[in-house]
């Protein structure tokens, strides 16, 4: 039975219908007609008649009983975070290998939902591990009503903790820890037998400490952050071809970039039992020695390498200075949406194969740029140069002149749009040069994951004073990249457009009121918002019913 309007004339009446089946038709008889529509809206007769029938409709009338505040709550929890991250917590089977690494040891408090707490907290709020404590007291995350504050900081130390000695040595001064062998068993089970890692897309960042950064692992060194006055430590991720978070390496501070690349092969081909490694990396990483290393017959690696354009002399007066024409990859934007131009060309020097990039683009504004800082500097030139010298972009265009005073240096002029719009790449591989260049462009996945990681999970700064928990701390906030991944891929593969901050908002407002009402317990949902529904699509995960009765 249902409502229906029916209009004669000027009016509309509103009728009591029911639908039947007779003879495989459907059709629809009026049971009753209760009048004029606009008579019975204006006198409030039906909202009285719909108010009478709520007695016969409980959960109707427990809603029109909360809508008017007639209910005694009893709580309200935030239940999205653990609704859609806890399947994929459970999927990626994140639970299983952390209960599996607690086997032999006996710990007071449930260490395996200490980290899921701490790695929840990193998607939703952020912050220190003491916000974590006070962030979960609103949301329901089952296991987690008995942890305090030192259970997150002595599960955030386990997962730090160092191996004994015959799990492996130590690799620039890092011990293999409890996290290495879970990013071990996270690969064990997506591998095959013929798993290779075709590329991994290598890169490094700085996260400095507040305080003295745990006994080895704070060291001062060169900040990407800008602060050189505090002690740092160095973070390396490494992602495979399709931007799945792989491995995290944790460095002291003042381990030199150059370093790291060879002990990061060595590593992977140790712990994760593949094959062959194919290396994507920035040009930091980049050296003779490294190259020489890589190419060996004892480690036989891929690469595709950043190369230094201005620093290295082959690449400066040769490579650069080659002739050879461009061939086009991707064409001049027709939209804003579209990728950025791109032209490619190879050169090859004593068997050293480059490919020389160009956007045309970039071109453009790099030149446009440097116009605008000359003509600047030429002004600032006629009123005296003493101020110049501090600007590190004005500096590399001057020259000293006669006496105490500074010129243009028209020669560097020259040389620097020689660089406008370019990069160059070194490597081993065969393939073709618009393939070696697109793949080297991906290598902005690891950039894109370590803002989200020093921005919006607020991995820095750190206040821990032990190593241990200082990578315990990081590991968790590698945990929640992966987490984000995984719904991200599943949103892909489902065809869904989304942005980040709206799928957070809408599962981080998806509430459960629990609620008293003539002696009975109701569970009412709010309503769902941004994006949240996505989220749940993507995560295989049924939104809870708007009202239930709880047993």
């Amino acid at each position: 039975m249902y409502f229906r309007v029916k209009r004669t004339g000027s009016y509309a009446y509103l009728q009591i219908v029911e639908s039947f089946r007779e003879k495989a038709q459907v059709h629809q008889r009026v049971l009753s007609t209760l009048g004029r529509l606009d008579l019975l809206q204006a006198t409030g007769q039906f909202e009285k008649l719909m108010r009478s029938g709520l007695r016969f409709c409980q959960q109707l009338a427990v809603i029109d009983a909360q809508a008017a505040g007639q209910t005694q709550p009893v709580q309200v929890q935030r239940v999205g975070p653990d609704l859609v991250f806890g399947r994929l917590w459970e999927s990626l089977q994140l639970g299983t290998i952390l209960r599996r690494a607690l086997e032999s040891r006996r710990f007071e408090f449930d260490v395996e939902r200490a980290v899921y707490l701490t790695v929840l907290h990193r998607l939703f709020a952020s912050g220190s591990d003491r916000a974590a404590e006070r962030w979960r007291q609103t949301y329901r995350l089952p296991g987690t009503q008995e942890l305090d504050l030192h259970h997150l900081y002595r599960a955030m130390a386990f997962l730090g903790e160092p191996l004994d000695e015959q799990s492996g040595p130590r690799v620039l001064n890092t011990p293999r820890c409890t996290k290495d062998w879970i990013e071990e068993q996270l690969f064990d089970q997506r591998r095959d037998l013929f798993s290779t890692i075709d590329l991994v897309f290598f890169d490094t960042t700085s996260i400095y400490f507040e305080g003295e950064g745990g006994q080895e692992i704070g060291q001062y060194g060169k900040s990407k952050d800008h602060r050189p006055d505090l002690k740092q430590m160095v973070v390396g991720l490494a992602l495979d071809l399709h931007g799945w978070p792989l491995c995290c390496e944790l460095w002291p501070g003042n381990t030199a970039d150059v370093t790291t690349l060879l002990p990061v092969v060595n590593r992977m081909r140790q712990r994760f039992g593949v094959r062959r490694v194919s290396i994507v990396a920035d040009r930091g990483m980049i050296s003779a020695d490294t190259i020489a290393a890589l190419e060996s017959e004892t480690m036989d690696c891929d690469y595709i390498l950043g190369a230094r354009m201005r620093s290295v002399k082959e690449i400066s007066q040769r490579v650069l200075a080659d002739r050879g024409r461009y061939r086009e990859v991707t064409p001049k934007r027709k939209t804003s949406k579209d990728p950025s131009p791109l032209k490619v060309k190879e050169v090859v020097i004593d068997q050293r194969r480059y490919i020389v990039c160009l956007n045309e683009e970039q071109r453009r504004k790099d030149a446009a740029d440097r116009k605008a800082i000359v003509e600047h500097l030429r002004e600032q030139l006629k009123r005296g140069d003493k101020d110049l010298i501090g600007n590190k972009g004005y500096r590399k265009y001057l020259r000293a002149g006669s006496g105490e005073h500074f010129t243009m240096d028209e020669q560097k002029i020259e040389e620097e749009s020689r660089y406008d719009g370019k990069w160059v790449l070194q490597t081993n591989l065969a393939d073709e040069p618009p393939m070696i260049a697109l793949a080297y462009k991906e290598l902005w996945m690891v950039e894109d994951l370590f803002r989200t990681m020093k921005s919006i999970l607020e991995t820095r700064p750190i206040y821990h004073k032990r190593d241990a928990t200082i990578r315990g701390h990081v590991f968790c906030s590698f945990l929640a990249l992966l987490l984000r991944c995984a719904l991200e891929q599943r949103l892909e593969e489902k065809g869904e457009t989304w942005e980040w901050a709206e799928i957070i908002r809408g599962l981080d407002n998806l509430q459960e009121v629990e609620a008293l009402f003539q002696g009975k317990r109701f569970v009412l949902r709010s309503q769902v918002l941004g994006q949240a529904h996505k989220a749940f699509r993507a995560a295989g995960v049924a939104l809870p019913p708007t009202l239930r009765e709880k047993k």
